[in-house]
């Protein structure tokens, strides 16, 4: 009973926080970026660009919206209503968890706010989408900018600004054949650990240094995660994917598809790709010049 009143009053709570948002004097101050931050999923932390631009100082979680601390909820009201918005990287769009605040954001634009999407994508759960979606949840023409992750939309294309990490050019001699990265959901599925108990293997709750170490010196990596799967295909390793999200089907170069019966069979199907990481760099700077000259830095 207790958790489900704590339950009703903080959907109570973050509701009123972003009505106050959208009914607020919007403002275009300073920048913030906003997305998930959540240092135990390394691909959700490490997904914004303002790790990789020094005009970018601000960042915030999106998830802050729903916080019963009042000051971490104030805080969220007054970041987005007096400064301009980068949002993203990350899978933010056909996503319930995020519905709410993207549609919020959405609505400022009704009130002359500076707002742009940045390497964020689609991460619809239900299977039956898997490499159908056509369209995002939002109307993308009511932000600034936009570039999206994913390579089969309308949108224009900007991967994940990750790829400007330095560490990914880390070089290694390979003495891993196949190695797996879980999602750090995973990590409670005894069934899918069992299975691949005598391979190496580690998870997405790990070090950058770490998960970018651990590619290095793999061939071929099995992943279920849309940063591991990212990152290794920027370092020229051979990926096989075992898909939880729509997220995994539109990335410019794929990877295998496979379940955790036919992982074998399905390695030898999978290639690397040259020239990755300098094209999504290149394409994330050209992207950037347009985004500081939209926003007057």
């Amino acid at each position: 009973m207790l958790h489900l009143l704590n339950s009703i009053q903080k959907a109570i709570s973050s509701e009123k926080t972003l009505n106050t948002i959208t009914r607020n004097l919007q403002e275009n101050h300073g920048i913030v970026n906003i997305h998930r931050i959540d240092e135990k999923n390394i691909g959700d932390y490490y997904c914004a660009p303002h790790h990789y631009f020094d005009q970018l100082q601000q960042s915030l979680d999106i998830f802050d919206y729903k916080s019963l601390v009042p000051t971490v909820k104030q805080n969220f009201i007054d970041t987005i209503s007096q400064n301009s918005l980068i949002i993203g990287g990350g899978g933010l769009l056909n996503r319930g968890s995020f519905d709410k605040q993207i549609h919020a954001f959405e609505k400022l634009s009704q009130k002359n706010k500076k707002m742009v999407l940045w390497g964020l994508g689609h991460n619809e759960k239900n299977p039956k989408a898997y490499g159908k979606i056509t369209s995002y949840n939002i109307d993308t023409k009511k932000f600034g900018l936009v570039g999206v992750r994913d390579y089969d939309m309308k949108e224009e294309w900007v991967p994940c600004a990750s790829c400007l990490h330095p560490i990914l050019d880390t070089k290694s001699e390979v003495s891993n054949e196949i190695g797996l990265i879980f999602h750090k959901k995973t990590l409670n599925n005894r069934k899918v650990l069992d299975k691949f108990k005598d391979y190496p293997s580690t998870s997405n709750t790990t070090s950058l240094e770490d998960i970018v170490s651990f590619i290095a010196k793999t061939d071929t990596i099995i992943t279920d995660s849309y940063h591991a799967m990212y990152w290794s295909l920027l370092m020229n390793k051979k990926v096989v994917v075992f898909p939880n999200s729509s997220k995994f089907y539109t990335f410019k170069y794929q990877p295998v598809f496979s379940t955790i019966d036919t992982f074998k069979s399905d390695c030898k199907k999978a290639q690397n790709y040259s020239g990755i990481l300098e094209e999504c760099r290149e394409i994330n700077l050209k992207f950037s010049e347009k985004v500081f000259d939209y926003l007057g830095y």
